[in-house]
């Protein structure tokens, strides 16, 4: 008895949304970067005397690229497991799977009865 083998698609999965998650990272460290002047040559000078108060602004957009890589990650994987796959595995689906069903829809078979019908 042989199962059905994971595609290379499902394989890879993860590491798209690894992917995608690194491209939030790093977009907010460049924000941050442009944002703090760190390219800026008052910036770079005062840092090299030691002049410079707080976190260089190298530091602080390495500290929020980390946080927001770690924060996107998690947001995607929970948004993962609010459904689950199997359900639709083998449907077509004309819209997002969280909505409630519209009033002529009909329920999933595997759906739970409801009770009996008020008529």
């Amino acid at each position: 008895m042989s199962e059905k083998k994971a595609e290379r698609r499902e394989l890879l999965r993860p590491l798209h949304l690894l992917g995608i998650a690194l491209a939030c990272g790093i977009f907010a460290a460049v924000v941050t970067l442009v944002s703090t002047g760190a390219f800026t040559s008052r910036v770079n000078v005062s840092i090299a005397n030691g002049s410079y108060q707080g976190l260089t602004p190298i530091v602080l957009g390495l500290v929020i690229g980390g946080g927001a890589f770690i924060v996107t990650l998690l947001i995607m994987s929970m948004l993962i497991l609010a459904v689950d796959p199997r359900d639709y595995q083998d449907k077509t689906l004309d819209r997002p799977v969280l909505y409630d069903e519209e009033p002529g829809e009909q329920p999933p078979s595997d759906a739970t009865d409801p009770g009996p019908s008020r008529t």
